[in-house]
């Protein structure tokens, strides 16, 4: 039987690494051609299997591969699509591995968070029970930092240093003008249940009282409106003004989310709509506060140019750890990352199985919340730091990044029938 081949695919939201783990894959494979023949990259994450709808990397050159490295984005594209359950929607299940018998695909690497790992670890499991068997393996994506037993994500770092940096320039001009106009600053991030970006906003300042962000909102401590008021009143007296960074999944004690649109995603989770004019507009009504917010939104998973130099390392580990997993026949696991001191900071790559992973979240520990709710711990910041730690700047032409674009050379179909997701 000739060599296998292997599909790699993305899924969620993208990051400002998520590239260079899809590098380390390719790269990797590249080094073991008497084991993977090729890598095919699904066009929109597991869409691009189940319609048929692959890129060969094989046509891309080395450089751009290594490229892939410093450019963000999502180069294969992405989704956000979850397969149902295997007796639910077997004919989804039956779909990949006609594909993946048709293209001789071995090997199976999925680059996402939660929803993903459950992807993985279920064809995983039906691959084996069609006769068929394709090792499968989860690699960690999230800018959201919940992934069990890893301990941080691959594209938290960078969103982590980005939102820090973001709280802390924008403090200065703030500050610059409080005496005569502006208040108070909102600046809204990512995180719906988790508040790990929320978190990382700590590090803007060293944690002293009047050092931005004066306040902290995270989705693990139930928003109380009287509690935060009065904290924005003592701030805007004791230091002139008043900078807070909130989680788009900030709720109150009921659940309910402050900023809940009333739909629902692809994925079946509560459409979240701005949080940040909300609790703006919370403050002006109440304290009468000139205010002025921003929301993050894409911005804080897209922005390579100030990466962390630890996150793209890391990034770029897992999908290399991947590879080489599956080449010593293991399957049905994900590359984590484990700590092994905080100073100096280093780490190694272990695996956890999929199992243990797929649909839980980690949120951030009580330990890491000041007793308040409204700031970071030593805990905390000593959990953060080394995370944003570093530069790795992309190459620049003319004053922007050079980043790479991809000949995208799709594989040639062999099946006659079509798919509808």
């Amino acid at each position: 039987m000739s060599k296998p081949n292997a599909f790699y695919a993305q899924s969620g939201g993208v990051t400002a690494v998520i590239n260079a783990t899809a590098s380390g894959v390719i790269e990797t494979a590249r080094k073991h051609r008497d084991k993977i023949a090729n890598v095919y990259a699904g066009q929109n994450g597991i869409i691009g299997a189940l319609i048929e709808n692959m890129i060969d990397t094989n046509k891309e050159s080395a450089k751009t591969i290594a490229g892939l490295r410093y450019t963000p984005g999502g180069a294969f594209g992405s989704a956000r699509y979850k397969l149902k359950g295997i007796e639910e929607n077997r004919r989804e299940y039956e779909r990949l591995i006609e594909v993946f018998k048709a293209h001789n695909i071995g090997y199976f690497f999925y680059n996402g968070g939660n929803d993903s790992m459950d992807t993985a670890h279920k064809v995983s499991q039906i691959s084996q029970r069609m006769g068929f068997p394709v090792q499968c393996l989860g690699i960690p994506k999230t800018v959201d930092n919940d992934l069990p037993i890893t301990d941080n994500c691959p594209g938290f770092g960078s969103v982590a240093k980005y939102v820090a940096v973001s709280t802390k320039e924008a403090a200065l001009d703030v500050l610059s003008m409080a005496e005569t106009s502006t208040k108070v600053f909102v600046l809204e991030v990512m995180g719906r249940h988790a508040g790990w970006i929320a978190a990382a906003g700590g590090l803007a300042g060293s944690g002293a009282p009047h050092e931005p962000p004066h306040i902290i909102l995270f989705p693990e401590i139930p928003f109380v409106k009287r509690a935060f008021l009065k904290r924005v009143k003592e701030c805007v007296r004791n230091y002139g003004y008043c900078v807070i960074v909130v989680s788009e999944g900030a709720a109150y004690a009921n659940g309910k989310f402050l900023a809940e649109a009333g739909t629902k995603d692809a994925f079946g989770h509560a459409q979240l709509g701005g949080v940040a004019p909300i609790v703006a507009q919370m403050v002006r009504d109440n304290l009468g506060f000139k205010y002025h917010y921003a929301v993050a939104d894409y911005l804080q998973r897209s922005a390579r140019h100030i990466a962390s130099a630890t996150d793209v390392k890391q990034a770029y580990a897992v999908g290399e750890a991947a590879v080489k997993m599956a080449l010593r026949g293991e399957t049905a696991v994900m590359p984590v990352i484990k700590r092994v001191s905080d100073k100096p900071y280093r780490w190694r790559i272990d695996n956890a199985p999929l199992g243990r992973i797929a649909n839980k979240e980690k949120m951030v520990p009580r330990r890491y919340i000041s007793k308040d709710g409204f700031s970071i711990t030593t805990a905390g910041r000593r959990y953060l730091e080394p995370l944003i730690r570093g530069e790795d700047y992309p190459p620049y032409i003319n004053g922007l990044p050079d980043y790479v674009t991809l000949k995208s050379v799709p594989v040639s179909k062999k099946l006659n029938t079509k798919f509808v997701v």
